[in-house]
């Protein structure tokens, strides 16, 4: 038996099943969502999504690497809270003492397991009373110093103290004893429970609020808090929008409340076994699968549109209901799967990502499609057959059963104009779309893509329409955002600025340090911030050069080692190193040598205009420059790693999706039509599609990113069912009686009005992720959007003259 007849024969026995035991298919389906909506309840939320992106790049294990070998001043061994504390000035007594308050009732708190307090406010407090180690006894120390003595604290203090100045914000004045910021970092010893943080530092952002000063609160707890509240909050707000333009548009295509009503059924049962499925599968939600569920509507609105709307064509003829939902499941039902496999390519194509973020969505996507199918390809007919028969049993009226477009609509005949115009000279058309095209993939492969924090996060400020909406639709109030800006903007130890270069040598040699200091003269553009064009750094070299500043015996020791007069010693380095051990400068050196002295730390401050690519490229450039091994890692280096693994898995998940279609479409239409060359020319207007997206977000700005690097092989996935439908459709209406004009117009007012709804509702509905918390899903939505618009052009626009062509190629009827 031909393929084409087994398909046949299976495609007859789902019609036979659905149109004469509809009741039993209801029953079946209603049972299997009773058991997915057990598992919804078991979904899980992501914990650690940034953190998710970046493990096990190896710019991150190289990072990780360097923080365990270093002891930075703001990183401590244990969970830790991060207080910056903003006034006229932190350093007036006043200051000082609301700080120590502030950690004084921290620490009577047991439940928030406060172990030390490291920051200004304690540490002029021990400089005036060592025995004060408790902040009760710092604050008594405080208001008990006068005036004169606090002022020499602090001048002490950052002259003998240098982790001390790094502290407070840059505009710090020693003399004068004033500074508008400071960070104060709270270590924690709670118990191993993964939400404790988040608690401890709610409760104690709680506590801020009520200090007279501003108190910011910063902590891994926080973060994670916030990223949270952005998906629910996401949800909460766009879930709405959808279901209210899903039920405007649908009210328009199906024109009348039942059937309205099965499709919304349909779509509630689709998201509820998709989700109950991950439940089960115990794979966690996180901000990328805020996208699934508004792509599972999308293509079930689309999957329900057509199969309504052919249906409804057959009863205008006349037919009985039986007939023609068998009639319209014989043609459907081999769409539906094509449409089915290509979309699930799309989307699952992310599973081939090296990101688990987007193999997680991926496979989300993937599995959610394969439900859509079976949900819109057997229960929803089966579903509208038992609700017509109960129509005609109680009398109920249609409100209208037309199809949404035919040959005499004003739909219809505007659909039609495109073929009408390309039938004259297709392959001219086919030309010049090919041309444009090349034109739009040159321009937009120069496309960006970034990656970071601020991706994940709100903006600092809501729009006053977001802001202003009812409690219950009101979003949480988010202070990260505006943290890591006072963070950034008013201190110098922001890790995005700066990139770190991990030095690996003997170090106790003579020439060593001059070997790490050489490179650093002359180095690439976005490195050349300091003096004369020279590198602005800190490593072990300054700190050398610091101390000898401030202490004229160790000074003299670098002079008598120093051969070149250049302030770097070039022989009995161990000697210096151990002064340097002994001092108050213990702890930098730290910082930026190993205690083996085998490893060296550099901190490169860069150019804030810089791209991430350029500060990625001139590392790696300076990294080469060093004459021993050297590696760049840092904030900045992680996300740019990721933001290139971002556009590398767009592109190729993008091209996975492509060969996968083409393979299965060829194979499918040879087997089924004995037509081969229809697979590719489904892909044809799609791809086009996809390239005028990626050129579009180009020209707007918009960036690839750890969400909208989905956008190109969902593209695909989405709008490949277009050209699908009109392809099966036209397949279904040319004979040897009916020319491939008469065909494709035929195809155009028939499946085309379907094509149209479906556009606009899916279009709408995506659209609303617009209205997300997060901007980043905002763009998304955007993108989504504008895809099925541009899927729905190139299928009534690029694909008649393309199929057009091919007829003539093949010599089929005109």
């Amino acid at each position: 038996m031909a393929a084409s007849d087994q398909v046949s024969d299976a495609v007859r026995w789902v019609a036979v099943v659905v149109t004469e035991r509809p009741r039993a298919v209801l029953v079946g389906f209603l049972v299997v969502t009773a058991v997915f909506a057990a598992g919804v309840g078991q979904v899980t939320m992501g914990s650690d999504q940034l953190d998710s992106f970046v493990e096990g790049t190896p710019e991150q294990e190289a990072l990780d690497d360097v923080n365990e070998k270093f002891q930075d001043p703001f990183e401590t061994d244990t969970a830790s809270t991060q207080l910056i504390y903003e006034s006229e000035n932190v350093l007036s007594r006043q200051s000082l003492v609301e700080m120590l308050t502030l950690l004084e009732q921290i620490e009577q708190r047991e439940d928030l397991y406060m172990d030390s307090a490291q920051g200004p406010a304690p540490t002029i407090a021990q400089a005036l009373d060592p025995t004060a180690t408790t902040p009760a006894e710092q604050r008594r120390a405080i208001q008990q110093a006068s005036d004169s003595q606090l002022q020499q604290v602090i001048e002490t203090l950052a002259n003998e103290r240098p982790g001390f100045e790094r502290t407070l914000s840059t505009d710090f004045n020693s003399r004068e004893g004033t500074a508008s910021a400071s960070i104060t970092v709270v270590s924690h010893t709670p118990p191993e429970r993964a939400d404790d943080m988040e608690s401890i530092q709610l409760e104690i952002q709680s506590m801020a609020e009520r200090t007279p000063g501003t108190v910011h609160i910063f902590g891994d707890g926080l973060v994670e808090y916030e990223m949270m509240n952005v998906i629910d909050d996401s949800l909460a707000l766009v879930m709405p929008i959808v279901v209210v333009l899903i039920l405007g548009f649908l009210a328009i295509a199906y024109r009348d409340p039942i059937d309205m009503v099965l499709g919304l059924i349909a779509l509630a049962m689709t998201i509820v076994w998709t989700f109950g499925f991950l439940g089960f599968a115990n794979v966690s939600f996180d901000l990328t699968m805020i996208t699934v569920p508004v792509l599972l509507l999308a293509v079930g609105v689309d999957f329900g549109i057509h199969i309504i709307n052919r249906y409804r064509e057959e009863t205008a003829t006349g037919r009985d209901h039986i007939p023609s939902m068998r009639i319209a499941l014989g043609q459907l039902l081999v769409a539906f799967v094509i449409v089915a496999v290509t979309t699930a390519f799309g989307f699952g194509a992310n599973i081939s990502s090296d990101l688990e973020p987007l193999q997680r969505m991926g496979f989300a996507a993937g599995v959610g499609i394969m439900f859509t199918f079976l949900i819109f390809g057997v229960f929803l007919p089966a579903a509208k057959i038992e609700s017509d028969r109960f129509r005609e049993r109680y009398n109920v009226p249609e409100f209208d059963d037309t199809p949404i477009a035919s040959e005499e609509s004003a739909l219809g005949r505007i659909l039609a104009i495109p073929t009408r115009i390309s039938n004259r000279a297709p392959l001219v058309v086919v030309l010049v779309i090919v041309v444009l095209t090349i034109g739009a993939a040159g321009y937009g492969a120069g496309v960006d893509n970034t990656f970071d924090t601020e991706d994940f996060l709100p903006p600092s400020e809501q729009p006053d329409a977001i802001e202003n909406l009812p409690a219950g639709l009101a979003p949480s109030e988010y202070t990260m955002t505006r943290t890591i800006n006072v963070l950034e903007d008013r201190f110098e130890t922001a890790e995005s600025e700066s990139v770190v270069l991990y030095v690996q040598g003997s170090f106790e040699q003579s020439h060593a340090l001059e070997a790490l200091a050489a490179p650093n003269d002359d180095p690439p553009d976005s490195f050349a911030v300091g003096p004369h064009g020279g590198a602005e750094t800190q490593s072990i070299v300054t700190v050398i050069r610091s101390y000898a500043a401030q202490n004229p015996e160790f000074a003299a020791l670098v002079e008598r080692n120093d051969m070149n007069d250049n302030g770097i010693p070039d022989r009995n380095l161990p000697l210096i190193y151990d002064e340097l051990a002994a001092s108050p400068y213990a702890d930098r050196t730290e910082e930026y040598l190993t205690d083996d002295r085998r490893g060296a730390k550099i901190s490169y401050s860069v150019d804030s205009d810089a791209s991430q690519k350029e500060i990625e490229a001139d590392a790696s450039m300076l990294g080469d420059e060093f004459r021993y091994s050297a590696t760049a890692t840092g904030q900045t280096i992680v996300y740019g790693a990721v933001s290139e693994i971002i556009y590398e898995s767009s592109i190729q998940s993008l091209v996975l999706a492509v060969v996968l279609s083409g393979i299965f479409l060829v194979v499918v239409y040879w087997l089924l039509e004995g037509k081969a060359m229809l697979g590719l020319i489904n892909v044809f207007p799609i791809a086009v599609a996809v390239i005028v997206l990626l050129a579009t977000m180009r020209a707007l700005g918009m960036a690839l990113n750890a969400v909208t690097a989905t956008i190109l092989s969902i593209s695909m996935g989405v709008g490949i069912a277009y050209s699908v439908h009109v392809i099966h459709r036209y397949v279904d209406e040319i004979d040897e009686s009916t020319g491939s004009q008469e065909a494709l117009l035929t195809t155009l007012t028939g499946t085309g009005g379907a094509l149209a709804g479906s556009m606009a509702t899916t279009s709408l509905g995506t659209g609303a992720l617009v209205f997300a918390i997060s901007p980043v899903l905002g763009n998304f939505g955007f993108l989504m959007a504008l895809s099925v618009f541009y899927s729905f052009v190139a299928s009534v626009v690029v694909l008649p003259p393309t199929v057009q062509l091919y007829a003539r190629w093949n010599g089929d009827t005109t």
